[in-house]
């Protein structure tokens, strides 16, 4: 899977937004057949940082949501202001 196919956009709440400035962590809606390897490369190659940890749910709404830690090196909050979420 190409990257831009894997992660289709970035997700911000208040929800999301408290875990990226406390935890470091980025939160994107992706393909459903992604897999956590899939998820970790296609951030890393798109946004150029490097990714600690990925988790993944189903939402009720049957979309895989990916909550993607970064390495201590890198920011989440930097990340976010490059998409232009905040």
């Amino acid at each position: 899977m190409k990257p831009h196919e894997v992660i289709l956009y970035p997700l911000m709440t208040e929800a999301t937004n408290r875990l990226l400035e406390k935890e470091n962590k980025l939160v994107f809606i992706t393909n459903i057949k992604a897999t956590k390897k899939d998820i970790k490369r296609a951030v890393e190659e798109l946004y150029n940082v490097k990714v600690s940890k990925v988790n993944t749910v189903i939402t009720s709404r049957g979309k895989k949501k990916a909550f993607v830690r970064l390495e201590p090196g890198y920011s989440a909050t930097d990340v976010a202001i490059k998409l232009g979420i905040l």
